[in-house]
């Protein structure tokens, strides 16, 4: 069972300083969001799993920043528990097969119309989703696979 709810879902942006031309500081905000999405593709490629987080009653799907329902996955148990932990006790890290999240969940997803969560980190698990074509081609390519025709 998935269950939808709405969240501050914007980018994570810590802040950082850059040195300007004239000699002043000044502070940008710098999103990790691209650095996690690559961790997520290059980390399932070599260790063929992928991780999610659910309670007795389902998973989290919260509204993404693109105004759809997004089911968010992980790259490594670590990185699952702490979103679970994040959504409360009740909450669970849970692995699937790279093969099994391939041919069934992502499918599943596109024909309810949902966005796919990628490595979302931070206080406020933020980060970027995709649409599960998007996420094929992405993972296509870090197999190293022939490209994605559909």
């Amino acid at each position: 069972m998935l269950r939808t709810g709405r969240g501050n879902w914007g980018p994570l942006v810590p802040r950082s300083s850059v040195m300007l031309k004239s000699g002043r500081s000044r502070r940008i905000q710098v999103s990790t969001s691209g650095a996690q999405a690559a961790a997520f593709f290059r980390e399932i490629a070599r260790t063929r799993t992928v991780w999610w987080v659910r309670d007795d009653d389902g998973s989290p799907t919260p509204v993404s920043s693109s105004g759809q329902p997004a089911f968010p996955y992980w790259s490594s148990k670590t990185r699952a528990q702490r979103a679970a932990q994040l959504w409360g006790p009740q909450f669970r890290a849970v692995s699937m097969p790279l093969d099994h999240w391939r041919s069934a969940a992502l499918p599943d997803l596109a024909k309810d119309d949902f966005r796919v969560g990628i490595n979302w980190s931070g206080q406020r698990l933020t980060g970027w989703d995709f649409t599960v074509g998007e996420v094929v081609n992405r993972l296509i390519h870090a197999l190293g696979e022939p490209p994605y025709d559909r």
